[in-house]
């Protein structure tokens, strides 16, 4: 067993000498090699982390949440009457059934949002108001940079307290601090008590309200304040628009019944709604589907990049029939003294191993280097993972060996007085 080891060892040895007698013909053989390792790394990696960023995006939702969205039916929408008042979303009724009549449901959050103006001292923004309860903070998560989010208190004392978020809050104050300051919307005066960290990248389709410049108030206060009723402008016209609740976030108790209380809740809203004035979402089923696509992405990836690897294992391969040809005379002097074929099929079976090894080591390299490079400039998160190299590594020396076979065969099977007579 030993001496299989140290014979092995040296043919290693004496392919690594024989390709530095031609330093410049084996570089530009293991290029395939370094750029197929390479780009299965970058592009496993940047695969990986963009597919994170989306599962860690919906995964901060609460894979035991339900979100009931209100939308505006398409007829209102086409209105352009002046005095036209649409009714439609979610309401107060609805958000209590949920939470009266369906076991599994352990929490209701109802929402509503606001557009007003928000003024700071001398500062103002447009702010997205969100009338909301204290459960929202726990079903949605958010990091808390200043202060305290809303409490029971204030909300069952209808108090004029405020949450900011960081982004919303700098705005407002450049880099002083936010907490105990007055924030004026809409003619009405609230008190500063939190700051929360802002939240990036949230799908549209969700309606999730974690908008950058939020202003998140107690849900009876807003009612109180500013009524059920809105008016906006639309393309040159007023219009104005009686929404109740435009979202309720839905706690389930346990993960395993998400998919049955979904489909109890719309049940229950569509026996009480007339019109499609609402929509469903879960982020469990996100999250599921996401995981699927990551799987997908990465083996569409890994597909495309092992062609580079095949590429490569085909340059070896060229290679090392150019250099039979030019050893043909060695081989026959090697055969001519009492080499053995499986000596000789070593030999050069060692020599690409030794090509195919080395230029993956080098793709490592260049594997790591590029998602990093595109972390730095593009902003773009990356995820390089052990399997990855693991699995890059091994398919590089795998090529080595598949590809070297046949020049190594081919050597073996020369015959010595032929060999002996070749110039």
């Amino acid at each position: 067993m030993r001496g299989s080891a140290m014979r092995t060892l040296r043919d290693l040895r004496l392919g690594a000498k024989n390709l530095m007698l031609h330093k410049l013909r084996s570089f530009l053989a293991m290029l395939g090699v370094v750029f197929g390792v390479g780009s299965v790394i970058a592009m496993l990696a940047i695969g990986e982390g963009a597919s994170e960023e989306a599962i860690s995006q919906i995964r901060k939702l609460g894979s035991r949440n339900i979100m009931v969205n209100a939308a505006k039916p398409v007829d209102d929408q086409s209105s352009s009457s002046h005095a036209f008042l649409s009714v439609y979303g979610l309401t107060y009724e609805d958000a209590r059934r949920i939470k009266e009549t369906i076991p599994s449901v352990a929490r209701v959050v109802p929402a509503k949002t606001i557009e007003k103006r928000g003024r700071l001292r001398s500062r103002e923004l447009d702010l997205r108001v969100v009338g909301t309860t204290a459960d929202w903070f726990d079903l949605v998560k958010r990091d808390v940079v200043a202060g305290r989010v809303l409490s029971e208190l204030d909300v069952k004392t209808h108090a004029n307290v405020a949450v900011l978020t960081e982004w919303g809050a700098r705005r407002l104050l450049a880099t002083e601090h936010a907490v105990g300051e007055t924030l004026t919307l809409g003619g009405n005066a609230w008190r500063v008590v939190g700051v929360i960290k802002s939240e990036e990248g949230g799908s549209q389709a969700m309606q999730t309200p974690d908008a950058q410049t939020d202003a998140y108030i107690p849900l009876s206060a807003a009612r109180e304040r500013y009524g059920d009723v809105f008016a906006k402008r639309s393309q040159g016209t007023r219009i104005r628009e009686q929404v109740q609740l435009h979202q309720i976030l839905v706690e389930t108790d346990s993960e395993e019944r998400v998919e049955a209380t979904a489909a109890a809740v719309e049940r229950l809203l569509s026996s009480s709604h007339r019109r499609s004035d609402w929509g469903l979402s879960v982020p469990l089923a996100l999250l599921r589907q996401a995981r699927a696509t990551r799987r997908t992405f990465s083996i569409v990836l890994g597909a495309i990049a092992g062609i580079s690897l095949l590429v490569g294992g085909i340059g070896i391969m060229n290679i090392m029939l150019a250099t039979v040809t030019e050893r043909t005379r060695e081989i026959g002097i090697r055969r001519a003294i009492g080499a053995r074929r499986s000596q000789i099929v070593m030999q050069f079976l060692a020599e690409s191993l030794v090509l195919s090894a080395v230029g993956g080591v080098i793709g490592l390299a260049f594997g790591l280097f590029v998602p990093w490079l595109v972390t730095v400039l593009a902003k773009m998160p990356t995820v390089v993972t052990a399997w990855s190299l693991a699995l890059s590594l091994g398919i590089s020396v795998a090529v080595g060996v598949i590809f070297g076979i046949y020049p190594a065969l081919r050597a073996s099977k020369l015959d010595p007085i032929t060999a002996l007579r070749h110039d």
